[in-house]
């Protein structure tokens, strides 16, 4: 993936910014009380985060709860005057991206269900060139790493320089124990592609579950994400959305006080010296499995050649079969797990079927 974009530096625009950014509040603005209660207890243990709360909230089913609306707004500015924390909210239109402006929000973010849709997104960033606010890209629902990098260009392009983008999950149609699959590897390859692009990532959506908020938030800790978005509501037991996944303000505390902050730097010499040594191996050993692998689809070009010339079908399940619970049979003595087994050998196997297809329909002269 290519991504060039021209962004200011968080700590540029946010002088308070501290590893891990914070973004936290309910998932919408019920009333008031709600919201300055909530907003007030964030602050007194973090003043410098960001306090989030959904205005208008897109839902999959009509007749439910869609956003309290546009009186939110105010009592977002009030939450800005009674707390001083910088106030958040999503947009999906640009007529969200005008009343907020009006209102004084200090950030908006645009929503899973707004970034799939590059028609939405471009009306978005059209009302806001000329505007200096800073702006948050999360995630498409589905993950397609492409449709991510290009909503984030189109705000870019609009002339938006105080750019993040928000890792919420995907969904997929096995999730595990989460809400929405992390694919980590998919906010990987978005950071690789734009390291000077902040992505923060959002336990609340990818878990469903406080209880494995702590999980998520560790682990984007330890992949040198820059901060975190946590649903923290007053009482979650009562949210009008979301219900299941926000946590008190004091669980907030107690998830970001059990927090490991690493570096991803480190001046010690010989930590350095040592840590280039052990990549240079895998380095070699990386170029041994390649070497491997191009062998190995040489041979199944050479098997589809003789499959094709017996007129043969490509796929044999029975062999297939066999080979893949060797293959688990024998990564599981070598102490490798066996999602990764599958996950590799399904590669493997769909490259190998590519190969010889492409052999089966070709016709010799």
């Amino acid at each position: 993936m290519n991504l060039d974009l021209d962004i200011v530096p968080l700590a540029d625009w946010l002088p308070q910014f501290q590893k891990p950014l914070l973004i936290a509040g309910p998932c919408s603005a019920e009333n008031e009380f709600q919201m300055l209660s909530t907003a007030g207890q964030i602050a007194r243990f973090y003043p410098n985060a960001i306090f989030r709360a959904g205005i208008w909230k897109p839902r999959t089913r009509p007749n439910t709860f869609e956003g309290i609306g546009d009186v939110g707004l105010e009592w977002m500015r009030a939450v800005r005057e009674k707390t001083g924390l910088l106030t958040a909210t999503e947009v999906a239109n640009a007529e969200h991206v005008e009343k907020c402006l009006k209102a004084g929000i200090d950030i908006l973010w645009i929503g899973a269900r707004t970034t799939v849709n590059p028609f939405s997104v471009q009306e978005i960033a059209d009302s806001l060139k000329g505007v200096d606010i800073p702006v948050f890209v999360k995630n498409p629902i589905n993950p397609d790493s492409q449709l991510w990098a290009g909503a984030l260009e189109r705000v870019n392009n609009a002339g938006i320089k105080k750019l993040a983008a928000i890792h919420r999950g995907f969904h997929s149609f096995d999730n595990g124990p989460f809400r929405n699959s992390p694919k980590w590897e998919l906010a990987i390859e978005l950071k690789t592609a734009c390291p000077q692009l902040p992505v923060i990532c959002d336990p609340s959506h990818i878990s469903g579950n406080p209880d494995l908020i702590p999980y998520i938030a560790q682990k984007a800790m330890d992949l040198d994400m820059d901060g975190l978005m946590i649903e923290t509501h007053i009482d979650p037991s009562v949210a009008l959305s979301d219900a299941k996944q926000q946590v008190k303000p004091i669980q907030l505390k107690e998830i970001l006080d059990d927090l490991n902050i690493r570096s991803s730097t480190i001046d010690n010499i010989e930590f350095k010296n040592k840590l280039e040594e052990l990549r240079c191996i895998i380095q070699k050993l990386d170029n041994d499995l390649l070497e491997l692998l191009s062998k190995r689809m040489t041979i199944s070009s050479q098997i589809g050649e003789y499959k094709r010339d017996n007129n043969v079908t490509i796929l044999q399940v029975a062999h297939w079969k066999k080979l893949f619970e060797e293959s688990l049979n024998t990564g599981n003595v070598l102490g490798l797990p066996e999602d990764f087994i599958k996950g590799l050998y399904q590669l493997i196997h769909d490259e190998s079927i590519r190969r010889q297809t492409e052999v089966m329909n070709f016709k010799k002269k």
